[in-house]
């Protein structure tokens, strides 16, 4: 019996640019680090769930990661941030989510996560965020974090950069679906009948439904999907940026 021939290569654990993924860098660079106050440190946070899209289960984790990606390489090489391996272990709260935890271990998972950074020397964290679902629990663990351990958390959703995974708020469901079909390559897959989802019927009932309409097709979402992730990733560059500058106020004296 012949076996299959192994694939010429295979994908990698996760997206990242080369110059900033943590695991990607060895000790010695670590050890010569020039300014590690005012470096910010990325911890990107992303669920697997089936968000009606036509997509994998990964697909926060795709946008997420891609964006981050491509905002890292958008810094100046000297103020360029650190990317930690993402956290894929969230908060799930619908039944299409896949591997998720409980609040209090989704809370534990980031705090211990930012323990390590600080043992590093590190101060300045920004916990990147896919999830619709883990968006209080990562104002909660900055605030504790900050309290406990005198970091500088910081958070970004992608709900905040118009790419928002959320069934019933979200105005931007159609983008991601053409971002996703541009970042996998392959067109969604139809909807199960009688899968569509309407609006919800009372408060707090947010069910998770596919997309009502025809997808962008594989070519046209191609060009949508790049010009969407430039964009989106051109402002988070500059929240990073942001945060890079950010001067902690002096003990003793307000700031406005």
């Amino acid at each position: 019996m012949t076996e299959p021939a192994p694939p010429t290569s295979l994908p990698p654990l996760c997206v990242a640019d080369d110059a900033t993924f943590w695991p990607w860098l060895p000790w010695t660079r670590f050890a010569e680090w020039p300014d590690r106050a005012a470096t910010v440190v990325i911890v990107p946070l992303a669920g697997m769930a089936d968000w009606g899209l036509g997509h994998p289960l990964d697909a926060e984790e795709t946008v997420l990661m891609a964006l981050i990606r491509d905002a890292c390489r958008l810094s100046p090489a000297a103020k360029r941030p650190v990317v930690v391996p993402p956290l894929r272990f969230a908060f799930g709260a619908d039944p299409g989510c896949a591997f998720a935890v409980d609040q209090p271990a989704a809370h534990a998972l980031i705090a211990e996560v930012a323990a390590s950074v600080a043992a590093a020397g590190f101060r300045r964290i920004a916990i990147v965020n896919s999830s619709p679902w883990s968006e209080e629990i990562c104002g909660a663990a900055a605030r504790d974090l900050h309290v406990s351990r005198g970091l500088a958390l910081f958070q970004v959703h992608l709900s905040a950069l118009d790419l928002d995974f959320h069934p019933v708020r979200s105005r931007s469901r159609r983008r991601l679906q053409t971002l996703l079909t541009a970042l996998y390559g392959s067109e969604p897959e139809a909807p199960a009948p009688g899968s569509t989802g309407g609006r919800p019927g009372a408060w707090g009932h947010e069910p998770v439904g596919a997309l009502d309409g025809a997808p962008v097709p594989l070519g046209e979402a191609r060009a949508e999907g790049a010009a969407l992730l430039a964009a989106a990733a051109a402002r988070l560059a500059a929240l990073v940026a942001d945060i890079r500058d950010w001067n902690p106020p002096v003990a003793g004296t307000l700031s406005p």
